[in-house]
């Protein structure tokens, strides 16, 4: 990482500072203002990152990376998926698939020694790991930076430590690896109460957390409902080639048009299933039989699926890094 950074880094800060998406009232908009964000994401960053989690924010977040890149003629970033070995298999099968449709490197990012216990000793999720058996980068991050102070934590990911070294720990590792100093990633305003007052360029410049790097957040004005019109009106159409492109949408998987198929289309097979956020494989539950984008998104909680712990700890460990 340069010495200069974020000197030599020409973004506004402040850009999106006080919005929320109603200050983008149109697909239309959020669609110009993320080409805009990811284009200069691209210029300005020697190294930028997308983090993809085969979730339908992230996704979006690549599908315009990939339109900004091949229109202005920009090298594709990488995509780092944090693997923290509980996800369902169905999702990284998704990623792997779609990262080579779509020509990305993809890289894993893994918290290597604790996944090393895991393996040694056959732990299942919920399982304890004894805070003395992990290296001295990790023990750091669970007593000082943490100051948790018991002996053990479950080998779980949605709970504060569990989270923070299976994701950020892994992450912070992949940043200083790859030497990558943007971010981009798929946060969205109205996704969660900690992600409110986040900008369209968001500084992580202290190095006794994180390797010094700024968040690239092109979707940050798209609700959820925008997330699934822009996908069946573009992502999905551009994307498949036997897809009608007058914004069909389909109300299962078995009412896609004729000739293509569930793996045609860039979308988990989770949300076809009635996943409407993805999380661990042991901590998210479907919320209805319907398809994500059928269900009620406005009178509802997007991650009502989700673990708890992990939601009602999100401020505090997204100080420490968390996306």
């Amino acid at each position: 990482m340069s010495e200069d950074f974020p000197a030599s880094v020409d973004v506004d800060y402040t850009d999106g500072e006080g919005e929320d998406p109603s200050d983008y009232p149109s697909l239309q908009h959020k669609i110009e203002k993320a080409i805009e964000v990811t284009r200069q994401g691209l210029e300005q960053y020697e190294n930028p990152a997308v983090m993809w989690t085969g979730g339908k924010d992230s996704t979006l977040t690549l599908y315009f990376i990939n339109q900004v890149a091949e229109q202005f003629g920009y090298e594709k970033p990488t995509a780092v998926f944090i693997d923290h070995f509980q996800h369902f298999d169905d999702i990284t099968d998704f990623v792997e698939r779609w990262a080579d449709e779509w020509d990305i490197d993809l890289v894993y990012a893994r918290n290597e020694d604790v996944g090393a216990y895991v393996e040694e000793h056959g732990l299942e999720p919920g399982d304890d790991i004894p805070i003395s058996a992990l290296n001295e980068q990790n023990q750091h991050h669970v007593r000082d930076i943490l100051e948790y102070e018991e002996d053990t934590f479950p080998f779980l990911l949605d709970t504060y430590v569990g989270n923070h070294l299976l994701k950020t720990v892994a992450l912070n590792n992949a940043l200083e690896a790859y030497d990558i100093d943007g971010v981009i990633s798929g946060v969205r305003w109205d996704e969660q109460e900690a992600r409110a007052d986040e900008t369209f360029f968001s500084p992580r410049h202290d190095p006794d957390l994180f390797p010094p790097h700024d968040r690239i957040q092109p979707i940050l004005q798209f609700a959820e409902r925008d997330v699934w019109d822009a996908f069946w009106q573009f992502v999905v159409p551009d994307s498949v080639e036997a897809f009608p492109d007058e914004g069909y949408v389909p109300q299962s998987d078995d009412d896609l048009p004729e000739g293509v198929e569930q793996d045609d289309v860039p979308i988990s097979p989770k949300y076809f299933a009635g996943f409407r956020s993805l999380g661990s494989e042991v901590s998210t539950e479907k919320t209805t039989e319907e398809p994500a984008w059928l269900q009620d998104l406005e009178d509802t909680t997007e991650r009502a699926g989700r673990a708890q712990d992990k939601e009602d700890l999100m401020e505090r460990l997204r100080d420490l890094g968390y996306m």
